[in-house]
């Protein structure tokens, strides 16, 4: 069991929270890019409000802590310890609201290299409290738009978390992919459920296009973010996203475990 006051401490230890990698020039790039309506940023979101640069920094400082001056341009962004924790709270609330009906559940990841073993126990404790763990359109290719042209690649799951992975990278299975924001694959996953018949998920977890493309089409989703994703932020503020947890969404995979057990144990999923 992790206490609170322990996470806590692992937050600004490992750079989830407090000040963290993340740059206060690349966050504010993103919220130009968002008010510009740029889809690298809005990840599947249609925002109904105006949302200009301003009012981005005003909500990502009330959701997350970084510094709601406009005039602050460089340096670290700041992710609240107490906002994550609170998040954190609110997403094991989640996930045992689903967990007591045995409902069907959704994961994926843009982030598989950082952020897989943190969905894949979740999966796990899901799937062992009667939950059914999705895996539709297994092997779909998807023809994604990169910086370095248009890639395809092809969905996969690993312990029951999709992710993407270039065509013929590695064996099916594998813990490797691509890290994208795009939210074409829970659109073609989703897609894939409909048409084979599986039932469509009741909570979709994750991050990236996985929750805004998933909220954008009217499914309750959850997942964590980092201050320059401001769509998920939106999503949340405009009832489309249920939680989005601020935290560092890039440090060692290892970093994410204690807030696995926190989570875990939060929501009674314990084993």
């Amino acid at each position: 069991m992790v206490s609170r006051g322990a996470l806590r401490a692992h937050l600004l230890t490992a750079g989830l929270a407090g000040p963290v990698a993340t740059s206060r020039e690349g966050s504010l790039r993103s919220y130009r890019l968002f008010a510009a309506r740029d889809p690298r940023v809005t990840l599947g979101l249609d925002p109904q409000g105006a949302w200009g640069e301003r009012d981005l920094i005003a909500l990502m400082a009330d959701r997350c802590g970084v510094s709601g001056d406009p005039g602050h341009v460089s340096g670290q962004d700041v992710i609240d310890p107490e906002r994550t924790l609170n998040g954190l709270d609110a997403f094991a609330g989640r996930l045992a609201a689903v967990a007591e009906r045995r409902g069907t559940v959704l994961f994926g990841t843009g982030h598989p290299h950082r952020l897989l073993g943190f969905y894949a126990a979740l999966a796990d404790a899901l799937s062992a409290a009667g939950c059914l763990v999705l895996t539709p359109a297994q092997g779909r290719c998807i023809d994604i738009t990169t910086r370095f042209g248009v890639r395809t690649y092809t969905i996969d799951y690993v312990r029951g978390v999709a992710m993407v992975r270039a065509p013929g990278a590695r064996v099916a299975g594998c813990e490797t992919g691509v890290h994208t924001h795009s939210p074409l694959p829970v659109r073609a996953a989703l897609e894939g459920a409909a048409e084979s018949g599986t039932p469509l998920p009741e909570l979709v977890v994750g991050d990236h296009g996985w929750v805004c493309g998933a909220g954008q089409l009217g499914f309750e989703v959850i997942g964590l973010a980092d201050t320059d994703d401001p769509a998920l932020f939106v999503g949340e503020a405009e009832g489309r996203v249920s939680v989005a947890v601020p935290v560092d969404d890039a440090v060692r995979s290892a970093y994410y475990r204690p807030l696995t057990r926190y989570v875990l144990n939060r929501a009674c999923l314990s084993q």
